[in-house]
């Protein structure tokens, strides 16, 4: 090799190693190109999602209608007895309306629900027929069947959404409809994440929350609760742990770095470094926005490292989060 030749090899190295480390932007401030949004009730049930249990219970237990005589038939014995002595004011309200969703998510998840016949009184949504044409199977098959069944109840039950999140004011900005995720459809390594981020308000609240090393659903499969990803909150530095078998605030895989204290509901500057070959990552907080950086939380383990999307979470229904200036380092 002549020294030439290798001062060209070396130059174009030094020249592919800076644009590898140009930092990204992954929101335009118009669009969610780029991102993709997984609702949680868009396929299953919550207490939150049943508006009106008294009645529901009501129709479950003594209606006549094909529908509510099919969802008897898959009841456990006890859900069914505990429905037919239901009363908001009873010790075990709750508990009654937490094992009915169980029972409904296991239906909503199972084979079609759909029949001709049981189905025939039911005035379906424009959605609901769309995507019944489509013999959908998997992720759409459990949409379709919960769709099929708030068209069953529709005093009931709440209408569920695909869309959680929107661009506002040149933000991405959750709408509060219920527990979901918005992530990036690129998968992440080596990565320093910078984001803007304001918790505007929550009802019941919730800190804001980011998720890595998260595990990207395939196409027509049900996603993993969280993406089964480590959660940062910002801009105080709450944790959890969603991996399966984990769902936990964790141990010492988590390190509260310092003792500040942000107000979430004011802008923060973010900084989140993550190394999914090693399972670590840190985050710091500038608030206001051009302060000097404080660390807030670490974390290490190495078997949670995964390459993956990265994504933004509501954690339940009701809560308001604005996301603006992200980019990306590849490092």
């Amino acid at each position: 090799m002549t020294r030439r030749t290798f001062a060209q090899m070396a130059g174009m190295a030094v020249v592919a190693r800076s644009l590898k480390a140009a930092p990204v932007s992954l929101f335009d401030g118009k669009t969610l190109d780029g991102w993709m949004q997984v609702e949680n009730s868009a396929t299953a049930f919550s207490s939150g999602g049943i508006t009106d249990p008294s009645a529901f219970a009501a129709r479950l237990t003594k209606g006549a209608d094909s529908v509510s005589a099919f969802l008897r038939a898959h009841f456990e014995d006890s859900v069914e007895s505990d429905l037919a002595a239901y009363s908001p004011s009873n010790e075990n309200a709750k508990a009654a309306i937490s094992a009915l969703v169980k029972d409904l998510n296991q239906i909503v998840s199972g084979p079609p629900i759909y029949d001709k016949a049981r189905f025939a009184k039911v005035i379906l949504r424009g959605e609901t027929e769309q995507l019944l044409r489509k013999n959908p199977s998997g992720y759409q098959l459990a949409r379709l069947n919960k769709l099929l069944l708030e068209d069953a109840y529709p005093r009931e039950l709440a209408i569920s959404s695909l869309t959680g999140w929107v661009v506002k004011d040149g933000a991405m900005a959750s709408t509060g409809s219920g527990r979901g995720v918005i992530y990036t459809a690129k998968d992440y390594n080596r990565f320093r994440l910078k984001f803007t981020m304001r918790h505007v308000s929550g009802n019941p609240d919730h800190q804001a929350c980011v998720l890595i090393f998260c595990t990207r659903p395939a196409p027509g499969e049900k996603p993993l609760d969280a993406l089964a990803g480590i959660q940062f909150q910002v801009p105080n530095g709450g944790h959890w742990d969603y991996r399966p078998g984990m769902n936990n605030a964790g141990g010492a895989e988590f390190t509260k770095l310092g003792n500040t204290r942000f107000d979430p509901h004011e802008w923060s500057r973010v900084e989140i470094v993550a190394d999914a070959s090693q399972g670590t990552a840190k985050m710091k907080v500038a608030q206001p926005v051009g302060n000097d950086p404080v660390e807030m939380l670490a974390f290490q383990d190495p078997a949670a490292g995964k390459k993956g999307p990265i994504a933004w979470q509501m954690h339940n229904a009701g809560l308001f989060d604005e996301y603006k200036d992200v980019t990306i380092e590849e490092l």
